[in-house]
This record gives C-alpha cells, structure tokens and sequence, in this order.
C-alpha cells in the first residue's frame, strides 16, 4: 500500500503561520493603540460654591481658559480600554487669579480621575472642578 503525502497542506500550513506572525508582528494591526485612547478635549464642570451653579467647560488640550477667578488648563486627558467600568483622567492645571501671592502659582496642578476625584482632590473655597469628558 502507498501513502501519498498531500503537498497542499503543507503549503497552506506554512501560509496561515506566516499570516500569524505577520498579524502579531505588525504594529498597525493592534486593535487599542495609544492614539486611540487619549483625546483632545477635556470636557470638566465647575460649579460655585456660593451661587451653587455650575457650568460645563470644554477644554482644547494645550489651551488655557478663564472662569471668573480662575485659569484652567487641560495638558492631556485619556480615556481607559476597558469599555464594563470607564476611566477618564486627564492632567489639568488651575491658577486662582485673585491670590496675589507668587508662592502659590497652582491651585491645583496634577492628574484627575472621573471615577475616583478624592485619590487627588481640587480643593478651593469658591469652587469645585471635576472631569466630565475626554473625547
């Protein structure tokens, strides 16, 4: 009895493994790069303590805005890759513009998440800032 070796496996074989590798090799191919998570625009509330109002501001990364007595500035905001509990941080710098003293240049000047604001709390006595947004 003879036993025929099929050539065409062997073939295809050494096609779908050098797709394989060519698809896990690729850098293109990654489904959640970097670029996709982080945004250009940070969309926070600030709301005044006193006149208990709020507004939303929508912040061009890089661009700095002014809300009365404050200069808000968002740096960069990203969003998380887990879509079952999102996760907006952004990186922002606040300057309160009625303080004439040059020691305190920020107010607030570090990474804030949406889910947990307490981890790195915006403390003021007028106002209150939390993320909304990054898209």
């Amino acid at each position: 009895m003879l036993t025929k070796k099929n050539i065409k496996v062997g073939k295809i074989k050494f096609k779908f493994l050098f797709l394989v590798l060519f698809l896990l090799l690729n850098p293109n191919t990654n489904s959640s790069s970097s670029s996709d998570l982080e945004g250009s625009i940070t969309e926070i509330k600030v709301l005044d303590k006193i006149s208990s109002k709020n507004i939303l501001v929508k912040l061009k990364n890089g661009d700095e805005t002014r809300h009365k007595d404050l200069t808000i500035k968002s740096m960069k905001c990203k969003n998380s890759e887990f879509d079952d509990n999102p996760e907006i941080t952004a990186y922002i710098q606040v300057k309160d513009l009625s303080k004439k003293d040059k020691d305190d240049v920020f107010v607030f000047n570090g990474w804030m998440f949406s889910s947990s604001p307490s981890i790195a709390p915006f403390d003021h006595p007028v106002y209150d800032i939390w993320l909304v947004k990054c898209y």
